[in-house]
């Protein structure tokens, strides 16, 4: 089929407040396998992001601080998890699994990361549980080996990518492209290249027929030759921290419009699954593995 990042890790070590949510990392490989999607040989386990990676992104200090758990208290809960040697290499491997599917991507045309998606942090801090840019670092990667000349960044969470953003900001290689509830966390909204936000409760008619209508244009203008695409199922009317009212169809819908303009065009992509919190595990799960369903289908 095509590659999957998986590491067990993805799973640990997380607080027990968090765990119900990271459950979808071990159960949706299971269901995947289960179900035909994929088989064991798809999945592959990436090892920890080298630094010089992540410092093409990321500042030294800010990354010198993680990886001696010296981050000052205040930064510490901006992160929202408890800071450990564990988390910051479940993070660094995440990152890797971003870099490797995007460099198999070249191949398979379409690669996942069953984690990552992790917007919100930015150069120098993180936030929202997000410590490293995984799908910045790999798009810097592909840049700075010459592998892509300009990166279209899809970001469909119900969160604005607002750290993806900030790093690109003034990067004309990287065209930022974020729809988000507007009254979705983060509340100060950053300024990608182009920002869609919608009201509380929109629908799949709304949604389906705005991304319908942007994206084609995106691609024509901008001309990219890799694709990010960020497949949060937070956009679920379902979910506990989204407020849009998007079902788990019109989700299925979204990612075949992505997958299908991918494939029209010839552009390898590479995705990481974002939120998702519905307090139904199974709504969960459901939504995501669709995306790996769409892409099966169409690539």
């Amino acid at each position: 089929m095509f590659p999957i990042a998986f590491h067990p890790i993805y799973q640990h070590p997380l607080p027990e407040g968090h765990r119900f949510p990271m459950l979808k990392y071990e159960l949706l490989p299971q269901q995947l396998v289960f179900e035909g999607t994929a088989s064991p040989s798809d999945f592959y386990e990436p090892e920890e992001c080298d630094l010089d990676s992540v410092l093409a992104i990321h500042k030294p200090d800010y990354v010198n601080d993680l990886l001696h758990l010296t981050l000052h208290a205040k930064a510490a809960r901006k992160i929202g998890f408890p800071l450990s040697k564990e988390l910051v290499q479940r993070e660094l491997i995440i990152a890797q699994g971003t870099i490797t599917g995007a460099q198999k991507s070249f191949d398979t045309k379409v690669s996942f990361n069953i984690a990552g998606g992790t917007h919100h942090a930015y150069a120098t801090h993180g936030e929202a549980f997000c410590l490293l840019n995984d799908q910045a670092i790999a798009a810097q990667f592909l840049l700075n080996h010459k592998l892509a000349k300009k990166i279209l960044i899809i970001d469909l969470d119900v969160h604005q990518g607002n750290g993806t953003a900030a790093i690109f900001q003034n990067n004309p290689h990287v065209f930022t492209f974020s729809t988000h509830g507007k009254t979705n966390y983060p509340f100060k909204k950053e300024t990608s290249d182009l920002d869609i936000a919608f009201d509380d409760g929109a629908t799949d008619e709304e949604f389906l027929h705005t991304i319908a209508s942007v994206i084609p244009k995106l691609i024509a203008t901008q001309k990219p030759d890799f694709i990010f695409y960020l497949a949060g199922v937070d956009i679920l009317a379902t979910d506990k921290l989204g407020k849009l009212g998007c079902s788990v169809e019109g989700c299925k819908k979204r990612d075949e419009l992505v997958f299908e303009l991918c494939s029209k065009h010839q552009i390898p992509v590479q995705v990481s699954m974002g939120g998702g919190y519905s307090p139904d595990i199974k709504t969960i799960i459901e939504a995501h593995a669709n995306t790996f369903r769409a892409a099966k289908d169409i690539f």
